[in-house]
């Protein structure tokens, strides 16, 4: 019989980007193992409005892939107003605490971080000697807000600081997308065991994903796929790009969708091309269509490695990383593409003239893909992860 585990996530399917791709992933890789609930939000990432086909509902329960899927109430947005976001964190809060006082909760419990709020309010409710938590560590909040600068060292700082020790004082297992949110917690506490678990996609189904290398065809093809956040800065992006011998195609939805949209409109001779968000087999068929992929950050992010990276190495496609860090040591020790350190727009133009005149045609696709394969293999960490588990 299969023992039962709850995962606690902010982001899940039909909701695009890394971080429900991410819990999809794992709640299905577990599934086999475990009978997996999963708790999360009505649908409503990242355009801050609950999904069209669950709106009017306070909770949707259903269960797909063999998952068990728990749809909780959220007061939805994505607004830039810290107070509106924070409201719209505490109110999945207060879902997830109503749950918790009238169901039945399993022993094994994974808890996505971040949002800090709603993982210090999963592990503090449920913090028990009977009871095995288990945090899945993407981003270090509230350092990262910090190097962002969506936060500035007060007293709502150290608050969040406090609640950061409190949660990784009080699990059993840290599973850490990079090594440095590993030290960080190490530094904190030796409490819980540690493990490395990166957010390495499955291969593609179809092997014809990768195609050939080439230089042949004028202008070279830069694509962008993902969430249009502040982080990200594609609007900053488009203004710096050279636009020499080259197009730039972008993908997916955030808060700066609106400002390219305007941006597009207002200058309809730049070769930018917006296509919106596609499912992710789409996506990806998409994608290897393109020479080569961005991977930018505005500002270096302490624990950030972007699972961009490892998601371009499984469709063969090099990358432009344009992040720092950990990231970026990736990229260089795995001979994925290029490396430009943040916000330089001067050697990310220069890059890229570079290859289109000479250097991309050394870039061998099936190589990359051959490193991932080998290098990045979900099944393997995903058997380590079963073992910590027991």
């Amino acid at each position: 019989m299969k023992k039962p585990l709850t995962i606690i996530t902010s982001y899940y399917p039909p909701e695009i980007g890394a971080a429900s791709n991410r819990i999809y992933q794992l709640a299905n890789g577990l599934q086999g193992d475990f009978s997996v609930t999963v708790l999360t939000p009505l649908p409503n990432y990242p355009e801050g409005k609950i999904f069209k086909e669950f709106k009017g509902r306070l909770k949707d329960y259903s269960e797909k892939d063999g998952i068990s899927v728990r749809r909780l109430w959220i007061l939805p947005s994505n607004s830039k107003n810290k107070v509106i976001r924070l409201m719209s964190m505490i109110s999945y809060s207060l879902s997830l605490l109503i749950y918790f006082l009238f169901n039945s909760i399993p022993k094994t419990v994974i808890i996505q971080s971040p949002p800090l709020l709603v993982a210090f309010t999963s592990v503090f409710f449920l913090r028990s000697k009977k009871r095995k938590l288990v945090l899945n560590i993407s981003d270090l909040w509230p350092d990262a807000g910090l190097d962002l600068g969506a936060f500035q060292k007060n007293l709502f700082f150290k608050l969040l600081k406090k609640m950061e020790s409190f949660i990784y004082r009080n699990a059993q297992l840290v599973l850490g997308q990079s090594q440095e949110i590993l030290d960080q917690v190490v530094k904190i506490t030796t409490r819980p065991k540690v493990l490395l678990y990166r957010n390495y996609p499955q291969l593609p189904k179809t092997q014809h994903l990768v195609r050939e290398s080439t230089n042949n065809s004028k202008p070279l093809r830069l694509v962008y796929a993902g969430l249009l956040g502040v982080a990200q800065g594609i609007v900053a992006l488009c203004n710096e790009l050279s636009f020499q011998n080259i197009e730039f195609h972008i993908y997916g939805s955030g808060p700066e969708t609106n400002e390219i949209e305007s941006l597009l409109q207002n200058n309809p001779d730049l070769p930018i091309f917006y296509h919106g968000s596609l499912d992710r087999e789409t996506l990806h068929g998409e994608l290897i269509k393109y020479d080569l992929a961005i991977i930018p950050l505005v500002k270096r992010i302490y624990g950030s490695v972007p699972s961009k990276i490892f998601e371009m190495a499984s469709l063969g496609l090099p990358v432009l990383y344009f992040g720092g860090g950990e990231g970026e040591n990736i990229v260089l020790e795995n001979n994925l593409g290029w490396v430009i350190s943040p916000k330089d727009y001067e050697g990310l133009n220069r890059i890229i003239n570079s290859a289109v005149k000479n250097e991309f045609k050394n870039i061998d696709r099936k190589m990359i893909r051959h490193t991932f394969e080998l290098k990045f293999n979900n099944e393997t960490q995903l058997n380590r992860l079963k073992e910590a588990l027991g």
